[in-house]
């Protein structure tokens, strides 16, 4: 089964990161990717058609493994290459980025990189579950789409593979923490793009000193802020004394963003998380934190009046930014949480089966970049092919889900390679409906 040749095209702009015969098996995994209901490299083959070439005449199935596995090619420049295929959506202004980390399940002690995790959807407040897998640092290119004017999408571009100490003890590597690898991505596609400016949206666990301080030149970062935070001003100039002695490295001590709600604040009400009319108090401030003494940065104090929200703090390093900017656009974090999602109950993020350390390394980020391509081939060419189903229980429903993208994709995928089999009009009308409906049921 070939892909639609839209698609096809998109795909065919990644070439320059594989030499050729790399990215011709690619393109066979790519199109079993799409249509596998299990997305190991076997059921690829099996999905793509593949599997049924004869012998002598085909390539033998190890050939696809080694394209993960074996292959020289860089993910990094895969993912700036796409990043490149983003920017005609991003326009001319600053880039917004999201960053945070997923789990990926997984069974076996063989496999390069796991070890136990924290999983938070197994979690409650109250008891924090472990689970064993790879935790995986994503950074995300952060859109909004024309067909979905109010809607954030995060487009996944740069991973990064964390090993905890005991498993990077075992692999006989260097520990690096969440924090780290964030900031070498943040790195990697800064000083790809040096004329561009970046800001990264990041929940508390990036929003430290080992993040913040070590920011790229280019690159702004808005973070949330716990209530007890210590603030401070700039530090004043050094002013001779008699004395001598060191100066201050922090200014004056300042109130914290629980201190702040003590105060008087602004009465806002807007629309965030798809909820209208939301009512808060806002107080906003500049100061410094502790740990990075010498950054300005806008604290913003929210007390929600309406909803069952508890009180939160945020922090921007854009002096300028009023607290209603950044307030949304810290809401447009949301959109990685629904990225991440997708990306394990459609294209299959937790199931591929490679051990190795470039099997493992490569296979699941591809199907992210995979989503990122679904995406961008929806709002240029398949939002024109996509229908509002037609169900009692979807009355309410306006736009499409990523499922509805991933059904198009196939439709039409299926639409042309029947029309090209059957190449009778009439024919071809008659017999569509009933390949369509078989699909369905057999799916």
């Amino acid at each position: 089964m070939r892909l639609v040749a839209s698609f096809e095209s998109l795909v065919q702009s990644l070439e320059g990161a594989f030499t050729a015969p790399t990215f011709r098996n690619l393109m066979i995994v790519v199109s079993g990717w799409v249509f596998a209901s299990r997305r190991t490299i076997t059921g690829m083959l099996v999905a793509s058609g593949a599997h049924r070439s004869r012998r002598g005449q085909g390539r033998h199935y190890s050939t696809y493994h080694r394209v993960f596995s074996a292959a020289r090619w860089s993910l990094d420049r895969l993912g700036l290459l796409v990043f490149a295929l983003i920017e005609p959506w991003v326009g001319d202004g600053r880039v917004l980025l999201s960053l945070d980390d997923t789990l990926s399940r997984k069974r076996g002690t063989k496999m390069f990189g796991t070890g136990m995790h924290h999983d938070p959807l197994a979690s409650s407040r109250s008891v924090a579950v472990m689970s064993w897998g790879h935790s995986w640092v994503v950074v995300c290119v952060v859109v909004r789409l024309p067909f979905a004017p109010q809607r954030w999408f995060s487009l996944p571009i740069l991973f990064r593979l964390y090993l905890n100490k005991r498993s990077a003890s075992r692999h006989g590597l260097h520990y690096r923490t969440r924090p780290d690898l964030a900031v070498e991505l943040l790195n990697a596609v800064c000083e790809a793009h040096p004329q561009r400016r970046f800001h990264a949206v990041a929940d508390s666990a990036y929003g430290g000193e080992s993040v913040l301080g070590h920011l790229p030149d280019n690159c702004d970062l808005t973070s949330r802020l716990v209530l007890d935070a210590r603030l401070h001003a700039l530090p004043s100039p050094p002013v001779p004394t008699p004395k001598g002695g060191r100066p201050r490295k922090r200014g004056l001590r300042l109130p914290n963003p629980a201190q702040m709600l003590a105060t008087r604040g602004q009465r806002i009400s807007i629309d965030i998380y798809g909820r209208r009319n939301e009512r808060m108090r806002l107080v906003s401030a500049t100061a410094c934190v502790y740990k990075v003494p010498k950054r300005l940065l806008r604290i913003v104090a929210v007390d929600p009046l309406t909803g069952s929200r508890p009180q939160q703090a945020f922090f921007s390093t854009c002096p300028e930014d009023d607290g209603v900017s950044i307030l949304l656009r810290y809401a447009a974090r949301w959109s990685i949480e629904e990225m991440n999602q997708a990306s394990k109950s459609h294209l299959g993020f937790e199931q591929p089966q490679g051990w190795t350390r470039k099997a493992v390394e490569r296979t699941a980020p591809c199907a992210m970049l995979l989503y990122t391509l679904i995406v961008l081939w929806f709002a240029d060419t398949g939002h024109r092919f996509f229908r509002l189903p037609r169900l009692p229980w979807y009355r309410g429903k306006r736009l499409p889900s990523f499922a509805d993208m991933l059904q198009t994709l196939r439709r039409q995928s299926v639409h042309d390679w029947v029309s090209v089999q059957l190449p009778d009009k009439r024919m071809r009308r008659n017999v569509l409906p009933l390949v369509f409906s078989a699909a369905r049921m057999a799916a």
